[in-house]
């Protein structure tokens, strides 16, 4: 599976956040898919930004260069540009798999940012330490399916550190766990952002 924004845009997550009046970005990340931004919004009735990173196939941007290579955290200079290019306030970043090289130093550098965090199962949560999660006060809603044997258990063991952190395991689904239970996960991704209010 190539994942990049268009994932957000077909499985409808854009559109279910834009109903419920929030400003949604999907982007895609440095030497991923096509590069550049997707947005889909309700005018006047934004009650958050949400930006969701995604991570699709490698290789199929001439244009970015990754700052790190694949598994290795990037700075968050990348993530700190888009908040700004699209004036982003505090916005909740939603962060599946690979995007957790971004997604991470980000929230461990510019926290301020974040209203909330949303990792799905990312990549590189075991490059930082209980401690450096411990002084995180962002809220989180951790999610993963409990079928996915690689990156689940794993990052959960790392983010619980989290100290402001809520679980939503995802029955019968794996790594994409958004893909296998869409339902689900925009039922709990949407709770989680109301109760945000």
């Amino acid at each position: 599976i190539r994942f990049s924004s268009d994932t957000w845009l077909q499985l409808q997550t854009l559109a279910k956040l834009a109903q419920a009046g929030y400003r949604a970005v999907a982007i895609d990340l440095p030497g991923k898919a096509r590069g550049g931004t997707r947005r889909l919004h309700t005018p006047g009735t934004a009650q958050s930004d949400i930006s969701l990173s995604s991570t699709p196939g490698l290789g199929r941007s001439k244009d970015a260069v990754a700052p790190a290579p694949v598994g290795q955290p990037a700075t968050g200079a990348f993530l700190k540009a888009v908040w700004e290019a699209l004036h982003l306030d505090a916005a909740v970043l939603v962060s599946p798999s690979l995007s957790g090289m971004y997604s991470l130093p980000f929230l461990l550098e510019q926290s301020h940012l974040l209203k909330a965090y949303v990792p799905v199962a990312p990549i590189c949560t075991d490059k930082f330490s209980p401690e450096q999660y411990a002084q995180i006060k962002t809220p989180t809603l951790i999610v993963y399916g409990d079928q996915d044997a690689e990156l689940g258990q794993a990052s959960l063991a790392n983010l619980r550190h989290l100290p402001e952190h809520r679980v939503l395991v995802l029955q019968g689904a794996g790594h994409a766990c958004y893909l296998d239970k869409p339902d689900e996960w925009h039922r709990g991704l949407l709770a989680f952002l109301q109760q945000l209010q």
